[in-house]
């Protein structure tokens, strides 16, 4: 089992984290996915290796974006 914690920037409401938790839960091998929404930290777990460039363009395909930290 693997997680990593990203920081998500843009989301601004309940409804942006919904969208980030759902795009993000589509990528191949995630089990779960955590958004806190006040910090805009996502945690993802996965049942083996996370796919970072997958995480990365799921969130840039709706609008939002990675950033480090």
């Amino acid at each position: 089992m693997s997680t990593n914690t990203y920081k998500v920037s843009g989301m601004t409401c309940g409804g942006c984290a919904g969208k980030v938790k759902a795009e993000i839960g589509k990528v191949a091998g995630v089990s779960s996915v955590a958004v806190e929404l006040a910090t805009g930290q996502v945690t993802v777990t996965s049942d083996g290796p996370l796919d970072d460039a997958g995480i990365r363009n799921a969130v840039e395909e709706i609008g939002y974006e990675v950033v480090a930290g």
